[in-house]
């Protein structure tokens, strides 16, 4: 079971609450953090720019991968990019970042082709990477607090 945003509607749910009274409280700002949430959605199914190394993915990322999936929740920097990701603009406002990042989430549950490898965990199918993607939204959410 996922500690928090369990289900792509409580993760809508959280996206759309952004908009009332948040701020983020590590590096990026909240807008920062959703841009890179969709990166992380989009390359899924467009392909990452960069991926690890082939034993990496296999040995490391998805031993990491399962480990995460066995506590329900992931681990990772939260200012680090997505390996060859555009950088993320500081002065990005938050209401555009917000309509991208619902959008990215419906076009993730509604895509039923072939799903592109994660750039660290490898090969993963379309329940896998939804968990992977409600839990990197949930690790963001621990820098997300009410104003």
């Amino acid at each position: 079971v996922l500690k928090t945003l369990p289900t792509m509607a409580a993760a809508t749910a959280a996206i759309e609450g952004l908009a009332r009274g948040h701020k983020h409280t590590g590096v990026w700002t909240l807008a920062q953090m959703l841009n890179h949430a969709v990166q992380s959605i989009d390359y899924s199914i467009d392909g990452f720019p960069e991926l690890k190394s082939a034993l990496f993915r296999k040995a490391v990322g998805s031993v990491a991968f399962a480990v995460f999936q066995a506590r329900g929740k992931m681990g990772h920097s939260l200012n680090e990019p997505i390996p060859g990701a555009p950088a993320l603009d500081a002065q990005a406002p938050l209401e555009p970042a917000i309509a991208r990042a619902l959008a990215a989430l419906r076009r993730f549950d509604a895509h039923t082709g072939a799903l592109a490898p994660h750039f660290a965990y490898g090969e993963l199918d379309k329940a896998q990477y939804t968990r992977a993607h409600l839990m990197h939204l949930a690790n963001h959410w621990t820098e997300v607090a009410r104003t």
